[in-house]
């Protein structure tokens, strides 16, 4: 009637919420950002609760199960940030203030008789190293507005567990409402699809915390055996650095070959050995084993991820690259399964 077409205007308006619901999720990014990391949070605590569930059998109620865990983990906070954050945060201003010194010594140093070899490149390393603070004190302050940022906006560093708390608590009912809004013809496929991304999450998150104390721990412990200078700083940063896919291990080994260089370390090629034999033990071995195939993305998916969410997000969006391609992807297994399960019965049933 008078040219107008039903499935076409359908058609349209469904691009337009799609479309009118991404600028939303754009703009509220910072909102679903807590909520998305409150979920990995509560995966990563979902084992040990499930574990005091089973030392607990007389609790009727999972929130005491949560209630010991959470007060068992701030404890541990705390005696860590007592032990360790202390000796951390004098290392990084020891480091901030000598600076200036180290790369004296730095510049001194390629002044001194070297090899023949590296005659041609000895005026560039100079400049390097003389270029190199002016390009560090930015870097430094900005690093430095951002750790102020985050210290300023301390409500999602304390909103982040109460949420998992309440994930925790009532995931399975929250999931089983989700479902309930689906079509009962569709709700075993969405049931399979959250089942899979169920386990992809908690192995993805599970893996991560893993892979990032096992960095904290050998580069500490090694860097400790050796001496090198703000050992504890350095292999901190590296652990941190784990949650970045692909360029954090870069970054970090960067940083510890840069500072044993400028701090005048004398072994720097023991460091250069332990640092190439850690990352292919953890890349090739432990990694692959903490991941699984349900994890496994091709390198050049990793990459164009890690890049497209630092575009989008900064690095909460490098971090979050990785687990939101592996979810995209058991999409679409899942949905092109259910849809060959419906040609195969379509075809059996026709004569």
């Amino acid at each position: 009637m008078l040219g107008f077409d039903a499935r076409p205007a359908r058609a349209a308006w469904t691009v337009f919420l799609v479309a009118l619901l991404l600028v939303v999720l754009y703009y509220i990014r910072t909102v679903w950002l807590v909520f998305v990391l409150a979920i990995l949070f509560a995966y990563m605590l979902s084992p040990i609760v499930n574990l005091v569930d089973r030392m607990l059998p007389w609790t009727r109620s999972r929130t005491y199960s949560l209630a010991a865990v959470y007060t068992t983990l701030i404890g541990l906070l705390i005696l860590v940030g007592v032990l360790v954050g202390n000796r951390v945060a004098q290392e990084a201003s020891n480091l901030a203030t000598g600076f200036p010194e180290l790369q004296k010594t730095v510049v001194k140093r390629l002044q001194e008789p070297w090899p023949a070899w590296f005659e041609p490149l000895r005026q560039q390393v100079r400049e390097g190293a003389q270029n190199l603070g002016p390009l560090l004190v930015p870097l430094m302050q900005q690093a430095g507005a951002g750790i102020l940022s985050v210290l300023g906006s301390m409500v999602f560093v304390v909103l982040i567990p109460i949420l998992s708390f309440f994930f925790l608590k009532d995931g399975k009912e929250l999931r089983e409402q989700a479902l309930a809004l689906v079509r009962p013809d569709r709700r075993e496929m969405w049931d399979d699809i959250a089942g899979d991304i169920h386990v992809l999450l908690g192995r993805f998150i599970r893996a991560l915390a893993i892979l990032a104390l096992a960095t904290l721990t050998s580069y500490g412990i090694f860097f400790t055996a050796i001496g090198l200078p703000y050992s504890l700083l350095l292999a901190t940063i590296a652990g941190t650095l784990e949650f970045i896919p692909l360029f954090g291990p870069v970054a970090a080994v960067a940083i510890v070959v840069l500072v044993a260089v400028f701090s005048g370390f004398g072994h720097v090629l023991l460091i250069l050995v332990f640092l190439v034999a850690y990352r292919m033990f953890q890349d090739y071995i432990l990694s692959p084993h903490l991941m699984s195939a349900g994890v496994a993305l091709h390198p050049l998916l990793v990459v164009f991820g890690a890049l497209a969410g630092g575009e989008l997000a900064g690095i909460p969006g490098m971090f979050l690259s990785v687990p939101v391609m592996a979810t995209l992807r058991v999409l679409y297994v899942r949905v092109r399964k259910a849809r060959e399960m419906v040609t195969l019965t379509t075809s059996a049933t026709s004569p």
